[in-house]
């Protein structure tokens, strides 16, 4: 037998717990939802994970479109020139940009997109001409490179990923700070009701805010093994790259103004996340909202029983086609056992089991991927109990992440005792004074801790735990991928 077989067979080899990163890497590369690429730093997403990715994009989308966002797409290549037209973006990305030397007299180079503000803002300055033009509001769906990254962890962080970045333009800035804070809590909404993730939102500092902006705002989850996980983000622009980039209109009064903007992001990174949140030791485990597939049909045939099991299990698959339901056809070459342990590795939310024993009551055995219980059902309720099993499901995944979140977040007030709780896996929530230089110390003597985000001020006279200082804020503390 071959290695990657025998490794197959013998489904996840190591435990959550004792080897995360080993763990994850097993969990995403033998479910099916991605694998490594022959190109140092990048992924192969597969047909489950790019399912999954999909029932994230038609949630967003519809989201987006009670907004109205549209979706356009821009071009990959940016160049070189755009990056510096706005200052602090083009150093933010400097040690991230790759870039494609020209094979013609053309001097300039061309970036491949690391993000796309600066293709898509000279694009708006000729689409923009009267404030009857704004809001402007557009979303693309693509790939992004960013070429820092040598090892990749599969969704989590490598060179080329998907994602989707909105770019709004506003007549003014009330409106574009309302609109900024509706796509950050329209984030929070996906990652809990859709993805069961709980996070937390709030600020970033001015040292981890993104390039060119004036404020950033973010949606952050905390994994079971410790580490923050930025999942969404969204950005204040002012007006600093409608200035850069010519953007301005004639107002309601005919006088020349220029617009304010915002911009806002997720990316696969959120499949990792609901992998690294919800899988366990057997495999992977998928809130019901996200999986492609809700349900496998499994008949347990025995000779004497087959035909009737067998037919039995198809009908079953029929009438719950609402769910799109798989059916395992492998009885013949394996085991239940091993037939069981497969699906649960891939991570369908309910199993259905067909057999013979079942059938002479006119039930079936249903198991739930997350928690393992087993219940018998009449066929005759079968879809009814599926649809609100799935829900209730959803709904029991996120309680107990949300659990676990909030026991893993610890407030603290001095240096030991934010070292004991960065050092135990734990979220700090602490005075702060807010300064990159201190920050900058910080991650540096904890070798990797950072800011996550700002929760509210200090006004009781805190004193920053790290200093002494007069605090500025309470801000949120933790390692992250």
């Amino acid at each position: 037998m071959a290695k990657n077989d025998k490794m197959q067979t013998l489904g996840i080899t190591t435990k959550k717990f004792d080897d995360t990163a080993d763990w994850y890497s097993q969990v995403v590369t033998k479910s099916g939802m991605a694998d490594y690429a022959p190109v140092k730093g990048c992924m192969i997403i597969k047909p489950l994970g790019y399912a999954v990715w999909q029932s994230v994009m038609d949630y967003f989308n519809s989201v987006i479109k009670g907004h109205g966002v549209q979706n356009a797409y821009f071009p990959m290549f940016i160049p070189e020139s755009f990056f510096y037209k706005e200052a602090e973006h083009a150093e933010g990305f400097k040690p991230e940009v790759a870039w494609i030397e020209q094979k013609d007299d053309t001097k300039e180079r061309y970036a491949i997109r690391p993000t796309s503000e600066t293709i898509m803002y000279d694009t708006y300055s000729r689409w923009i001409r009267s404030w009857r033009d704004l809001p402007l509001k557009i979303n693309q769906w693509c790939n992004i490179c960013r070429w820092e990254t040598q090892d990749c962890k599969i969704f989590l962080r490598s060179r080329e990923f998907l994602w989707q970045e909105g770019h709004c333009v506003y007549e003014t800035k009330e409106e574009r700070d309302k609109e900024t804070q509706i796509y950050l809590s329209e984030y929070k909404r996906l990652a809990e009701e859709l993805l069961a993730i709980p996070v937390i939102t709030g600020q970033k500092t001015d040292k981890e805010k993104f390039a060119g902006a004036d404020r950033t705002f973010t949606i952050e989850g905390l994994m079971p093994d410790g580490k923050a996980l930025q999942m969404g983000t969204s950005h204040d622009l002012s007006q600093g790259f409608a200035k850069a980039f010519g953007i301005k209109f004639a107002g309601r009064d005919d006088s020349e103004q220029i617009p304010f903007q915002n911009s806002w992001g997720f990316s696969t990174r959120l499949l990792g996340g609901i992998v690294m949140m919800h899988s366990d030791d057997k495999g992977l485990v998928l809130p019901p909202k996200v999986a492609p597939n809700k349900v496998v049909v499994i008949p347990l045939v025995f000779k004497d029983k087959k035909d009737s099991v067998l037919v039995a299990a198809k009908k079953i698959l029929s009438d719950l086609k609402e769910f799109d339901p798989l059916f395992d056809d492998k009885w013949e070459d394996y085991s239940a056992g091993f037939r069981f342990s497969d699906w649960e590795l891939k991570g369908i939310p309910l199993r259905i089991e067909v057999g013979p024993r079942d059938l002479e009551n006119e039930s079936v055995m249903v198991v739930r991927r997350d928690t393992a219980e087993k219940k018998s059902v009449k066929i005759s309720e079968l879809a009814s109990f599926v649809r609100t099993e799935l829900e209730t499901m959803q709904n029991d995944m996120f309680t107990s992440a949300k659990k676990k979140f909030e026991e893993n977040i610890v407030e603290v007030k001095t240096k030991e005792e934010f070292l004991k709780a960065v050092s135990s896996g734990k979220m700090a929530l602490a005075p702060f004074t807010g300064d990159a230089e201190d920050e900058d110390f910080l991650k540096a003597e904890t070798k990797g801790v950072t800011t996550r985000c700002i929760k509210c001020e200090a006004t009781n006279g805190e004193k920053c735990f790290y200093t002494g200082k007069p605090a500025k804020y309470w801000i949120y503390f933790a390692r992250n991928y």
